[in-house]
Order: structure tokens, then C-alpha cells, then sequence
């Protein structure tokens, strides 16, 4: 018997990340496979699909399209409606159609595919050693696109004409690189160009080779990028390693390694299947692993840290560099200490020239900044410490359907948060809000976010310390329009809010939030904080004692100046004896001077930081009195404690917890008066890092059981930069865990200040 066919016609739409990543060669594949006529084409808002046939083919094609995308495809939705077929004789890819305030996600930049890189080392291939070879797998999305739909005209590469060979390809829906829009090859495309330290074209057969040959020889060299500029020399060279932070006014703080391929990766670093598969994924971040200090890497890459910072090559020029040199190569940003990076060439030129002897530069233009980011892998678990390239501007998902806010974010590890139906837009790390250039990075990119994703907004969310940049930016933002609804959002609630929509949680939390310096509602510096929270307000419920910074923000740079304030206040001035060796690298007279700051009150402002704990703690046992980056002294004081962890077992100094009106406050007279015990019994460092550890984890296990047993609530979210600290986040996790309460931890922002505007994007849209 004759099948009998059913003709239908399904309207199909598909949102999500479904532009730029091959998506429509899909469709009319998918099509042809089954037998379908109609259309797909890009609008601002999804990919709309019009197709007829057979009912059971068209039942096949929709299962295939919801179950068999393309890799790099992210379907956030598929809605379908059935109507009365129509008289189409083919199946087409129409051109893209832009619509009035609609928005479709965009796809961040992406590694370069096997697929490709295989062409670029193939002699007999068109595109061998081309450095800016891409398909719809792979290669620059974000960074160059201007605005949606995202077709060649709007992006960066609208002034490079294909030729015949790279336009077939472009128009042949069964090709890799159909509508490709970075395509290109030697013939038609971007071309790197090699420049001396003043700017000045450098002649050459071959800009690889010769640039590999420099870095071989010591040279610093500043790469375009796909972001910005990179800063790379030989790794191995330690004589150059000092020279480039010596030029970059960087002296301690980490720098980032790019290795060829895996098993270099192994030969410095101890790496987990999670990091493996972290480190070759699309996304191809910086992975933070422990270093094996024996491998051949100079120590000055990451002084006194066990950790390195290790990413593979994730462009085509990066793979042609590190082979062509053979080395491993510092691979750091683009810039002068606490500035944005660079991503113009003239601007290179201009802000590297004291740094850089060379410029690898291009002719594809950056529209926008995009750091390396930064990750680490926790309990099998991604967390992010800085998020950008390969993460933004992918949104994280919320529970409710959102108003169109704006969350200005913190001043340091800056980012801003635009919201609306239930996306939160996460901008890519954005940097420390200390000066002009940094702010003029802010205010471009959310020109593009707002641009991209269609929003204006209603409701301007922002920090409370007056003295934020952001903080100033919202309200000279709110002065100007008049119509803006204004929200102030206290620092550390923002903290956990943003854990709680990472989580999707809307449910009140134990919040503990763990930092550095947040803006109190008192007015005073908090950091060491724990609270029940929900998206509506919160409740302190606990802190640490309230303590002096002598000298205020000096003190952050000088923790010896922290140590000798909390001596004093807890212990009296009898306290600094001879015997406290951190006390012998400090002038007397600035010793005395911080003693009469004290006894007056004097620019003695009082703080209840965790952060600030872990400064005290870290100069009064002599590993770090002075910082050269943010959170150097508790990072290097966790860098100790590794040595004694197995010695130590889970001894911890003693603390006491008193409740005041209902807040249970940590005082640390006995902690304080046990370190100076040991110091004097000559027990090491290690040990005392270790135990100093154990202690505040026991700190935090002791406030949450209060605080569940007081509220009745037994879910716990961790945010704050001290939960960077990677032997805290380990014991503390699964102590809370045993103690019966579920733990919540950043998955998809930062702990850090980078995911603030996360939590303050969504407490404005329930205020």
C-alpha cells in the first residue's frame, strides 16, 4: 500500500547563541536530509525557519534540530506553530532581517578548531601559516562584531573583500564557512604586520619566523591579539622575565604562560582531567594549576606562588609563534599596571613603547577590549576569577523576568550587569576603576552591550562607598537623566546575591561574604560578614570585632601597618617586643607614630574585614609586610600553609564569639595572643599559616551553625575574594557540609568584586 503523506507547514523560531556558529548550514542540511522546502533566516531577534513536508519528516527534522546542533550552538528556546502549506518548490537561506528593538545573544570569541588549524599547517592547503584563519566553528565573534544581525557589514571585517575563493564559500550553505563572517585567507584577509619599538615597519620575508627569532633572542614583544595586546617573552629567560616587569611596573603580581599543546602543559603543571578538558575547550582560558617548580620556568613568573597560570594557544598566530619559537611564553596584558588593555595599534604603540622592543600587529580592527579569562577547577567544578574571553557576553540566566537595570559594579575587578526579560548581561572583566582610561573602557563597552542587546535602562543600580567611580558614574547618570530610578545596594548583600542568581536561588540564604573592603551601612569598612539575605534585603547577623587600619588605605599597601594596629588594640603596646622579627624591618619612628594614630583616633579608621585579617596575620609572621597587588599577603600566607598542612592536622587557635543585640561578633584577642605564643616558641611560618587556616574555617562553621539555629535556614552562600583562597574553600565546603547545611559557590562570575553587579542588578529589580 502507497505511504500516504501528511503535508504540513511549521513557523518555527529558535533563540539562543544560533549566529555565527553555523547554524543556518545546519538548517538547510537538516532540510535536505528530510525532504523540506521553505527558509531560515538570521533576524535581530532568533532564527526564524519556514518549513513544509511530510508530517513525520518534519516531527524528524524538529527533534533533530532541538537534539543535534552545531557544537558551538547554545538553543536557549524552540517555539513551532503548524499552518496550511505553502507553494515553496526549494529550500533557501534568506538574507538576515533587522527588527526594531530586538536582541538575539551573542556568541563570545572561540579557540581555533581542529578543522582549521590543520589547514594552517598543511603546505598543500591555501590557507598554510595564515594567522587569521577561521570557519563557523571558530575564531572572532564578539570582538568585532558593531551591532546585530550579526552579518560582515556590522562587524570589523566589512572593509576586507573575499575573494572569489573565500566567497563561494561564504555562499555555499554545505561549507564550513558559509557566512563565516570573519572569513578570509592571504589573498583577501587581515595581514600581520612586524614594527620596531618606536612603531616603525620592520621589513621582512616571513613576520613569524622573524618574530619567533626575537623572542628566542630576549625580546619583549606586544602581540595583537583578539581582545587586545599581549605582552610575550621567553618564559624560560629570567633576565628578560625581570626586564618586562621591571617596564610594566608589575614586580610581583602573577604572569600568564602559553604553551603549545598538552603535554607541555603537563611538563609544568599538574593537571586534572578537568583542567585538560578546561584548558582544550572552546572557551581555552587561563587555567590556575599547581606549578612543578622543576620544569624549566624561571620562579619569576609567579613569585612565591605554587599555582601558575597556564593557557593553550587559542588563535591561529599563537599556534604559528609557539611553534616557530619553540619556547614557552609569557603571554600577560597588554599595559601599564592598573590600566585597560591595549587594542588599536597606534594606542600600542603610544602606551607599550616603554615596554615592548616589538609590535606584532594586524590590520583587523578590535571593536571590543577582551582580557584572557582566568579560572580554576574546584571539586571537579569550574569557578571563574576573571571572566571575559570565551565567557562574555553570555548571560547568566535568572529565575524572574527582569526589568532593564543597569548595575554599575564595584571599583576594583570591575564589571557592569545590564538585565532584562530573564538574562543577566555580565560584562567581561572591565578592570580596577582608578583612572580615566579604565572608565572610558566602561563606558564603551556598555554602549555595545546596551547597542547589542536592546536595553535602556530604567532602574541604575550602584555601591555605596561615595568614592567608587562606579558608585559616581551612577549618579552623575542619575542627575543628568532624571528619569532614572536610583538604587543603592550595600556592598557584601551584593556579594551574595549574586552567588544566590548564580545558583538560581530566590530562597533566603546564610550569606557569608568574605573580602577586603565593602562600604558598610554603618559607614564603616566591613569584609568579614554573615548574614541572612534574599534578592529583597538583608540582616546582619555577624562579623569579625571591629579593628583599626592605621593609616587607612596606606595600611592595605603596608599589612605591617594592620599587624601593629591589631597588636595594640587587642593585646596594648607592651605587644611589640623585640622578639616580633616583622617589627625589625620597620622604621621606630613610624612605629611610633602608628601608636600615637591610635591612641588618637587618628586616620584610624575601624574595619571588620576578613581580608584585612589575613594582611595582619601574614606580616606579623614575617611573609609579607608589603604588597605590590591586591591581596599579595594572603595569597603568599596561603602559599606557606601548604608546607605544614599534613603537621598541622586540624589544630586552630582559639577565637570567641559574644552576641551584641542579636549579632554575634568574632573576637580575635586570643587568636592574636596564640600566633605571638608561637612566634616566640620558634614555631615556623607554616605551621602557623596552617593553623591559622583551620582557624577561620572553624570561624565560619561556628557563625553558620549559630545562624541556622537561630533562623532555621540550612542553605549557605560563600562569596567574597577570600574564597579565592583555594585551602580555605577546601576546608571550609565540606565542614559545612558535614555540619548537615548545602553549600552554594560561583559557578558562572567571579567571588570576587567581578561578580558584584550581578547582585546588584537583581536586588534593584525587587527594590
Amino acid at each position: 500500500m502507497a505511504k500516504v503523506e501528511t503535508l504540513e507547514l511549521a513557523r518555527i523560531s529558535v533563540r539562543g547563541v544560533v549566529q555565527g556558529v553555523g547554524f543556518r548550514p545546519f538548517v538547510f542540511q537538516l532540510a535536505s536530509k528530510h525532504n523540506l522546502k521553505g527558509w531560515v533566516c538570521n533576524t535581530s531577534e532568533d532564527v526564524k525557519i519556514e518549513v513544509q513536508g511530510d508530517s513525520r519528516d518534519l516531527e524528524r527534522f524538529i527533534s533533530e534540530l532541538r537534539n543535534n546542533a552545531p557544537p558551538l550552538a547554545h538553543i536557549e528556546n524552540i517555539s513551532v506553530s503548524y499552518h496550511p502549506p505553502a507553494e515553496y518548490t526549494w529550500f533557501e537561506i534568506r538574507h538576515s532581517v533587522a527588527e526594531e528593538g530586538k536582541y538575539q545573544l551573542v556568541s563570545p570569541d572561540i579557540a581555533t578548531c581542529q578543522p582549521c588549524l590543520k589547514e594552517v599547517f598543511d603546505p598543500q592547503d591555501r590557507r598554510y601559516r595564515y594567522p587569521f584563519t577561521n570557519c563557523t566553528n571558530c575564531g572572532p565573534r564578539f570582538t568585532i562584531i558593531e551591532d546585530i544581525p550579526y552579518d560582515r557589514p556590522k562587524t570589523t571585517m566589512r572593509s576586507f573583500t573575499m575573494c572569489p575563493d573565500c566567497q563561494a564559500e561564504y555562499d555555499n550553505p554545505l561549507d564550513r564557512r558559509f557566512h563565516a563572517q570573519p572569513n578570509a585567507c592571504p589573498k583577501c584577509g587581515p595581514q600581520l604586520e612586524l614594527l620596531d619599538g618606536k612603531g616603525n615597519h620592520i621589513e621582512t620575508a616571513d613576520v613569524i619566523v622573524t618574530a619567533g627569532k626575537l623572542l628566542k633572542e630576549g625580546k619583549i614583544l606586544a602581540i595583537k591579539g583578539l581582545g587586545g595586546f599581549l605582552l610575550a617573552c621567553d618564559a624560560t629567560n629570567k633576565k628578560t622575565v625581570q626586564l618586562l616587569r621591571h617596564r610594566k611596573r608589575r614586580p610581583f603580581k602573577p604572569l600568564a604562560i602559553m604553551v603549545s599543546h598538552l603535554d607541555e602543559a603537563r611538563k609544568y603543571c599538574s593537571v586534572s582531567d578537568e583542567e585538560e578538558k578546561l584548558l582544550t575547550s572552546p572557551k581555552s582560558p587561563i587555567v590556575l594549576m599547581p606549578w612543578k617548580p622543576e620544569s624549566g620556568l624561571c620562579s619569576e613568573v609567579a613569585p612565591n606562588l605554587k599555582y601558575l597560570g597556564l593557557m593553550l594557544p587559542y588563535t591561529p598566530m599563537h599556534h604559528l609563534l609557539l611553534r616557530e619559537s619553540g619556547l614557552p611564553l609569557v603571554m600577560t596584558s597588554g599595559n601599564i599596571s592598573e590600566e585597560p588593555i591595549c587594542k588599536d595599534n597606534d594606542e600600542a604603540v603610544r602606551r607599550l613603547s616603554g615596554i615592548a622592543d616589538y609590535f606584532l600587529v594586524h590590520n583587523r580592527d578590535i571593536y571590543a577590549r577582551y582580557d584572557d579569562s582566568v579560572t580554576i577547577v574546584e571539586k571537579g567544578d569550574l569557578q571563574l576569577t576573571r571572566r571575559a574571553r570565551g565567557y562574555a557576553p553570555f548571560p547568566v540566566h535568572l529565575t524572574f523576568n527582569a526589568k532593564q537595570v543597569l548595575g554599575c559594579g564595584a571599583e576594583e575587578k570591575n564589571t557592569f550587569c545590564l538585565t532584562r526579560d530573564n538574562y543577566a548581561f555580565v560584562s567581561q572583566h572591565i578592570g580596577d576603576m582608578e583612572n580615566l582610561e579604565t572608565v572610558d573602557h566602561f563606558e564603551n563597552t556598555l554602549s555595545l552591550y546596551k547597542k547589542l542587546f536592546r536595553i535602556e535602562p530604567e532602574i541604575v543600580a550602584y555601591d555605596l562607598h561615595p568614592e567608587y567611580l562606579s558608585t559616581k558614574y551612577a549618579l552623575e547618570l542619575g542627575s543628568r537623566s532624571g528619569q532614572l530610578k536610583l538604587v543603592p545596594v550595600q556592598h557584601h548583600h551584593a556579594h551574595i546575591a549574586s552567588c544566590m542568581a548564580d545558583n538560581k536561588i530566590e530562597a533566603p540564604v546564610i550569606g557569608v561574604a568574605l573580602d577586603g573592603t565593602g562600604y558598610g551601612s554603618d559607614g564603616r569598612i566591613w569584609g568579614g560578614e554573615f548574614m541572612i539575605a534574599d534578592y529583597k534585603g538583608f540582616e546582619r547577623l555577624g562579623h569579625l570585632e571591629y579593628l583599626p587600619l592605621p593609616g587607612g588605605a596606606a595600611a592595605i599597601k603596608r599589612p605591617y601597618r594592620i599587624a601593629v594596629g591589631y597588636l595594640v588594640t587587642l593585646l596594648g603596646e607592651s605587644s611589640l617586643t623585640p622578639g616580633l622579627s616583622f617589627l625589625k624591618h620597620i622604621d621606630p619612628i613610624e612605629i611610633e607614630l602608628i601608636k600615637q594614630q591610635l591612641r588618637a583616633g587618628i586616620n584610624s579608621p575601624l574595619n571588620s574585614s576578613m581580608g584585612r585579617l589575613f594582611d595582619a596575620v601574614s606580616a606579623l609572621i614575617g611573609v609579607r609586610t608589603e604588597i605590590d597587588y591586591e591581596g599579595q599577603a594572603a595569597v603568599e600566607l596561603e602559599m606557606v600553609a601548604y608546607d605544614a598542612v599534613d603537621k598541622v592536622g586540624d589544630r586552630a587557635y582559639p577565637f570567641c564569639i559574644i552576641e551584641i543585640e542579636g549579632v554575634h561578633i568574632i573576637q580575635l584577642k586570643e587568636l592574636f595572643a596564640s600566633v605571638v605564643k608561637d612566634l616566640s616558641g620558634r614555631i615556623s611560618k607554616a605551621c602557623i599559616a596552617a593553623k591559622f587556616h583551620n582557624t577561620v574555617a572553624k570561624m565560619i562553621l561556628e557563625m553558620c551553625r549559630l545562624i541556622a539555629g537561630k533562623t532555621g535556614i540550612n542553605q549557605v552562600a560563600l562569596s567574597g575574594g577570600v574564597f579565592q583562597n583555594r585551602m580555605l574553600f577546601r576546608k571550609v565546603v565540606p565542614m559545612l557540609e558535614s555540619a548537615g547545611l548545602s553549600v552554594l559557590v560561583h559557578k558562572q562570575v567571579p567571588c570576587n568584586d567581578g561578580g558584584i553587579s550581578l547582585g546588584q542588578s537583581v536586588i534593584a529589580n525587587f527594590s
